[in-house]
């Protein structure tokens, strides 16, 4: 079994159109798909999807907490949990946190391994909090 076919194919996130054809859309496939449902589980509220409501996770919860260890350690719990739940194709090895030098981000690095083909990867998350309006985000690594 090769890596892509079970991994799978899927839109791309977000939604985008090809540039030759606009009427067809971006289709992702192989590692790039596992780290686009890894953001997409990641900022995806648990509750706010109808039809599954047990997708995504509850990092909102977390927004405007004091930066310590112990929130660090509650987002990365929180991250392992939302990731068991929601992508089957990995199993992740590891997830540390680190505050970033800004004081309003935490940065999440998550090991997996693709299951079935035994594929390492490895995932930067920013999650943060932007008050105010046209800041940027922090670079991903």
């Amino acid at each position: 079994m090769s890596e892509n076919s079970f991994i799978g194919n899927g839109w791309s996130f977000p939604p985008t159109f090809d540039n030759a054809d606009y009427f067809r859309l971006q289709i992702s496939g192989g590692a790039a798909n596992i780290c686009q449902s890894i953001d997409m589980i990641l900022q995806t509220a648990r509750g706010s999807r109808t039809l599954t409501p047990g997708f995504g996770s509850n990092l909102s919860q977390f927004l405007f907490r004091t930066m310590d260890t112990s929130l660090c350690s509650e987002v990365v719990q929180a991250v392992k949990t939302a990731l068991l739940l929601n992508e089957p194709r990995i199993t992740v090895d590891a997830v540390t946190s680190t505050i970033a030098d800004d004081q309003a981000t935490i940065l999440l690095n998550i090991e997996y391994t693709i299951n079935n083909v035994n594929t390492r990867g490895n995932h930067v998350y920013p999650f943060c909090v932007l008050e105010g309006t046209n800041l940027p985000l922090a670079a991903r690594g």
